[in-house]
């Protein structure tokens, strides 16, 4: 039989069968021994092939083979540095939530999510929620984050998900597409999605007032059919990214700014780093460019992993 994964809690996974019917499955013992350095061989999304054996008295999957995927959202697992973390698979596109505060979605972090769907050719939008909730001075920086993106060519909405701002605007791009919701926790992608659907209920949580971040409410990452032709993945908070298998001469490529002036540069093989008549830093000088986006670039060239989320919104 074949179908699609829709939830992984680690050691089982629920999935999909081509007429609708959902089976609790687990993985042969072969794919943890095929050189897979990822924590999940199996993730959300995922194609596969199994057949259903009986256990006792229930039937349960064994999965027994993984179809070549189009894409997936990777990064460093948190707890095992050199393993990594597969979010989701065979996405159409990508919904990045960002938040002014409460929680805090810094620059660099959008920037490594951003690179990351690049390097796999999966588009993003980005949505900036909580809009209902900002005063005067956090909307001239909202304002400005929107227009940086967008002059990169990056798709931004505003969006209120309490209070229904613009998620008619969400739904329209979700229409007969898979996607996933991404950000930290507690920038309300739970909530987003209960706006979109309201028969789902996904459990919220408010923010902590201590540490002013988001508490989990999403424990795995979960696919849900939408009523209006959509498909959904909702996914755990993330709190960093570190990214994975990117050699130092291909992130730039990544960064489509710069991959644009790239050509300019005196060297091919040019870093944007020290060497000499570099287009991306005379472009910099210029203002052409955001130095929050170069401050990125210089972090994941350089290998720069545990102090990325103390970057700034803006240069002044």
């Amino acid at each position: 039989m074949q179908g699609t994964v829709y939830k992984s809690t680690g050691s089982w996974y629920t999935v999909k069968s081509g007429d609708g019917s959902f089976y609790e499955c687990r993985i042969k013992g072969k794919f943890r021994i095929k050189g897979i350095k990822s924590t999940n061989p199996v993730a959300v999304g995922d194609e596969v092939v199994f057949d259903l054996e009986k256990v006792g008295d229930e039937t349960v999957g064994i999965i027994s083979e993984i179809k070549e995927r189009r894409n997936y959202i990777v990064r460093k697992s948190v707890k095992l540095s050199k393993q990594t973390h597969i979010i989701a698979a065979n996405l159409d596109q990508v919904f990045l939530l960002v938040t002014l505060n409460n929680p805090t979605t810094f620059t660099s972090f959008i920037d490594r999510f951003l690179v990351t769907a690049e390097a796999y050719d999966i588009p993003v939008v980005l949505l900036f929620n909580k809009m209902d909730v900002y005063d005067e001075d956090e909307m001239v920086e909202v304002d400005y984050l929107i227009q940086l993106y967008r002059d990169i060519g990056y798709p931004c909405i505003e969006i209120a998900a309490k209070e229904g701002k613009n998620v008619g605007k969400v739904k329209d791009l979700m229409m007969g597409k898979t996607s996933m919701f991404a950000g930290h926790s507690g920038v309300g992608k739970s909530t987003l999605v209960n706006a979109l659907e309201p028969g789902l209920q996904l459990k919220t949580a408010e923010i902590s007032e201590q540490h002013l971040q988001g508490q989990h409410t999403t424990t795995f990452a979960e696919m849900y059919d939408l009523s209006f032709g959509a498909q959904i993945i909702d996914t755990p908070g993330i709190k960093g990214f570190g990214i994975v298998d990117m050699e130092q001469d291909e992130i730039g490529d990544y960064f489509p700014e710069f991959f644009k002036l790239k050509s300019e540069c005196k060297f091919n093989n040019c870093l944007h780093l020290d060497e000499p008549k570099c287009a991306i830093k005379n472009a910099l000088e210029k203002q052409e460019l955001a130095w929050s986006r170069y401050r990125s670039y210089v972090q994941m060239v350089t290998g720069e992993e545990e102090n990325y989320r103390m970057d700034i919104y803006r240069e002044r």
